[in-house]
């Protein structure tokens, strides 16, 4: 999507004013996008590299860089703001239920290609996520299998993973806390 020019006037304000590159609020503000405006992970240099933001919680890959998570609490504060004054357009059209047959990203993604670009993705151990709230969609790798899950009405935004024995994932939404067990599983066609 290409920013607006009063989006690129906003990204050079706040370069300016927090004295990081635009490439780095850029970076910001597309992941704020994918994430629903509620949610980003990105890597840039600026931020210290692997970065992570949700209201209440900056995270920077300089993780004791104080003054660095205060400016990425600040900029993506406004950018989150900004989004939610001026959604996007809606996307229309029909979500196939089943996703298990679709080609997998020739991008080296390990999710199927048709479900686009997620908004979040993370691993733990031999599990792996990918959340697509535009498509209703989680994708779950464990162990070698993939399972796909219609999140519903549930737009998730982050994820708690537990470091035990079973590897849980709780998952966050704008409606409260999320887990996979209360979702039903994509039908394969």
């Amino acid at each position: 999507m290409m920013p607006t020019s009063d989006e690129n006037e906003l990204t050079a304000r706040l370069a300016r004013e927090h004295g990081v590159s635009e490439s780095a609020v850029l970076a910001v503000f597309e992941a704020l996008r994918r994430g629903g405006g509620t949610m980003a992970q990105f890597s840039h240099g600026d931020f210290g590299g692997m970065s992570q933001w949700s209201p209440g919680m900056a995270m920077v890959g300089d993780m004791f860089n104080a003054g660095l998570k205060a400016k990425l609490n600040a900029i993506a504060s406004e950018l989150s703001g900004y989004l939610r004054d001026h959604p996007a357009e809606p996307q229309h059209g029909h979500v196939s239920a089943s996703y298990r047959s679709a080609r997998v990203s020739d991008s080296g993604s390990w999710w199927p290609e048709a479900l686009g670009n997620p908004s979040a993705t993370g691993s733990q151990n031999q599990m792996r996520y990918a959340a697509f709230p535009e498509k209703r969609r989680l994708v779950i790798h464990d162990h070698g299998k993939m399972e796909i899950y219609d999140t519903g009405e549930h737009r998730i935004s982050g994820v708690s993973q537990s470091q035990s024995a079973d590897s849980t994932l709780i998952f966050v939404s704008q409606l409260g806390v999320v887990r996979v067990s209360g979702l039903k599983r994509a039908d394969p066609a």
